[in-house]
């Protein structure tokens, strides 16, 4: 008979020794970020037995996982927009796992004032009006939801329905208008049972993915009562802004909720450079900005901004006796669909508090400087065609000739970068972004040279 052996008693007792032996490898982890490939995949080998230890379990993750996760904290990985993980908010993460507060706003501590001093920061880096209350949610697409569920909430008050009491059906049709809505607003509009069919296209200008103001105006005109438009604050695939000024003065003639989704360029406020294009949405309802993009904070992290705190409560209040019912900042656990929450404000407390504006000025404008050195050589490649101008941190392309999937499979196969692919006006093309703090001219070498050498097959 095995004698009994209590794992976890043994695993309290070397805590010390386990987070020391963690810690070594998260630093060799960490060092070898920039020449590890940046693409993982490899299938892990069978699984081992289980129910012996944290040591055990390590090795086995080291083993079996470690060498197959992708290098997306590195500063090569331009897939989708995704950001690294800056010293200070890798603490702050650590930290949160630590301490591991419920982050409701409850009496019993004061994370709750931890994330509202977090918020304060944010929305003074961005240049938003103090009239902008919040919460951190888990991401951009939670974000979009938390921001068209209190459109919804507002587009009942109009016609003196409340649809968090009723449901949604007593709201009927609704119309959201869009020129290139993400994936995750339309999924939103599915979850909110809203239905995607409740989105309608408007046109964009000639060869730009922002709204054409005009043809948002005639939508607006026709349209049967309130209803909500979705702005773009950067596009995923050439970081393209809708005019938020022009739209939010159309609030003078139409009765809509402005929803702005600047997931990720919304950081780019923190610059002088690019704030101007930003102009405009302070008049917004809602606002997304993700923070596990550019303001480089571990996933996952993001804040749903409102100018209409108490109708969002109106949808996320939770009634219990033994839970605090204020409406009020600081009580998350009314404004926010999660009940249980972790201290997620703390990673980026630490990156705002340790790098400040002129810290992620810096960042967003080396990101741009970089995107735009890349461009240059695309648009140069006679055998490449930059699909758009670099305006910000992304890129588009494609090959003159060939398949623009097989070009991109033989770039992700160096190991050397990751991209995407993506459809630009009706063209298979390429995407990226550049997302990360730590990319350098070095690292931009290695990814043009990635590409020269897919092109020749």
């Amino acid at each position: 008979m095995t004698p009994s052996f209590d794992f976890l008693a043994d695993d309290q007792a070397s805590i010390d020794t386990l987070l020391h032996d963690v810690c070594e490898q998260a630093i060799d982890l960490l060092a070898g970020m920039p020449s590890r490939p940046v693409a993982g995949g490899i299938s892990p080998a069978a699984p081992d037995d289980t129910g012996n230890g944290a040591r055990a379990a390590l090795a086995d993750f080291t083993a079996r996982y470690s060498a197959g996760l992708a290098a997306s904290a590195g500063p090569r990985y331009f897939g989708f927009v995704t950001g690294g993980v800056t010293p200070a908010a890798l603490i702050g993460d650590w930290l949160a796992s630590v301490i591991d507060q419920n982050a409701t706003g409850s009496a019993d501590s004061n994370a709750g004032a931890l994330e509202l001093e977090t918020l304060a920061r944010f929305r003074d880096m961005l240049g938003l009006p103090d009239a902008f209350n919040g919460a951190f949610v888990s991401g951009a697409t939670m974000a979009n939801f938390v921001g068209l569920a209190t459109g919804r909430q507002w587009l009942g008050a109009q016609a003196g329905v409340d649809v968090a009491e009723a449901g949604v059906a007593a709201l009927g049709p609704v119309r959201v208008l869009s020129a290139g809505a993400h994936s995750s607003t339309v999924k939103s509009l599915a979850m909110l049972g809203l239905g995607r069919q409740s989105l309608q296209r408007v046109a964009a200008l000639p060869n730009r993915e922002a709204i054409d103001v005009a043809a948002l105006t005639e939508a607006l005109a026709g349209a049967p009562g309130p209803c909500i438009v979705v702005a773009n604050a950067g596009t995923v695939n050439t970081c393209d802004f809708d005019d938020l000024n022009a739209i939010a003065a159309l609030k003078d003639r139409f009765d809509f909720w402005l929803h702005v989704d600047a997931a990720f360029a919304g950081i780019a406020a923190a610059s002088k450079r690019y704030r101007p294009r930003l102009a405009g949405w302070e008049a917004a309802d809602s606002i997304t900005v993700d923070c596990h993009k550019w303001l480089n904070v571990p996933y996952d992290s993001a804040v749903a901004l409102t100018r209409h705190l108490p109708l969002q409560a109106e949808v996320f209040r939770n009634q219990a006796a033994y839970l605090r019912g204020e409406i009020e900042p600081g009580n998350f656990l009314q404004l926010t669909p999660e009940n249980s929450r972790r201290l997620r404000a703390l990673p980026a407390w630490f990156a705002l508090r340790a790098y400040g504006r002129a810290g992620m000025a810096a960042i967003v404008e080396r990101n741009c400087d970089q995107a735009r050195w890349l461009g240059e050589r695309i648009a140069g490649e006679s055998r490449l065609r930059l699909l758009a101008p670099v305006t910000l941190n992304g890129f588009c392309f494609a090959p003159v000739e060939g398949d623009a999937a097989a070009l991109l499979a033989r770039i992700n196969a160096s190991g050397e970068v990751f991209m995407t692919p993506t459809v630009l006006f009706g063209q298979n093309a390429i995407r990226g972004a550049i997302s990360n703090w730590s990319t350098t001219p070095a690292d931009m070498d290695r990814v043009w040279a990635a590409i020269e050498g897919a092109l020749l097959g």
